[in-house]
């Protein structure tokens, strides 16, 4: 598994996937793993860089999960470039990318998801019933089919990767999640898949997620704690991009993901704001108190 080839070598299948990792694992190499649905941005690269530079052999899964799309969403139109996947996964180091179809990972109908209670049921899950469900489920199936690894996963979609932690951790699986600060425009916007939708105009609003985050932060570390008096102030930066429609504005602990009094200790900022179709997400750390 040598580096500096055009593109990494592919696995279309799990078994193929299993035999390739268990030698590397024989051999006395460890693995490195970064889940993706493809159309890969620099946030992606920066993951396979930090997987690179942790581990013997690193693996790329590119598979847009159809479990995490409700009724009505993306999935039919959710991006998709394949070779140019491929040629950014070698130029970020990967070493084999698992690229199965719908029907290697889901060859029957699925009779058995992952429900992780009230941490899939709040912020996103509240408006998308059912989609963390779907994350847990092809995660849960990625680590079994990967095995003992490294995965990395980005601090942008915060929640999920809350999400991933306890589920690891819940059903012991031989995985170690590590979080990886959020990759931004120099404007401050989050990339993501879905900025691609953006017109013009959506695109030169969207920045106002960060500068919401900023102001609340600001907010609770000049020693406010009430969450509703900080997601007042997060709504309200908002509000000055008229293209902007809220889902959320949120301040909570960032161990329950739910405001259940006074700040206190490591919160989180979190927003969904939609700009037209694109549905985008953002937060940021701080301390309270």
């Amino acid at each position: 598994m040598s580096r500096g080839c055009p593109v990494p070598e592919r696995e279309d299948t799990i078994s193929g996937l299993r035999v390739r990792l268990f030698e590397a694992r024989a051999a006395g190499r460890t693995v490195g793993f970064v889940p993706t649905m493809g159309f890969l941005h620099a946030g992606h690269c920066s993951l396979i860089e930090r997987a690179r530079a942790g581990n013997d052999v690193v693996v790329v899964s590119i598979f847009v999960n159809p479990l995490q799309f409700n009724p009505g969403e993306d999935f039919d139109d959710y991006p998709r470039d394949l070779e140019r996947d491929l040629r950014m996964c070698a130029d970020a180091g990967a070493d084999i990318a698992f690229v199965p179809d719908r029907r290697e990972m889901y060859p029957e109908p699925v009779a058995t998801t992952v429900h992780l209670g009230t941490l899939a049921d709040v912020l996103c899950g509240a408006s998308r019933a059912g989609h963390f469900d779907g994350v847990a489920t092809v995660v849960a199936k990625l680590f079994s089919i990967v095995g003992e690894c490294s995965a990395y996963f980005g601090e942008k979609d915060f929640q999920q990767l809350t999400i991933v932690r306890r589920m690891a951790a819940d059903l012991s699986l031989p995985v170690r999640v590590v979080g990886c600060p959020t990759v931004r425009e120099p404007d401050g916007l989050a990339l993501s898949s879905r900025n691609a939708y953006l017109s013009e105009v959506e695109r030169s609003q969207a920045p106002v997620l960060r500068r919401a985050l900023e102001s609340g932060a600001t907010l609770v570390q000049a020693g406010e704690t009430s969450p509703a008096a900080v997601e007042a102030e997060m709504a309200a930066v908002i509000a000055t991009a008229p293209l902007a429609q809220i889902d959320y504005a949120a301040a909570v602990p960032v161990s329950t993901l739910v405001a259940d009094g006074p700040l206190r200790g490591e919160v989180r900022l979190l927003v969904a704001v939609r700009f037209g179709t694109a549905r985008l997400i953002d937060n940021i750390g701080c301390r309270a108190g």
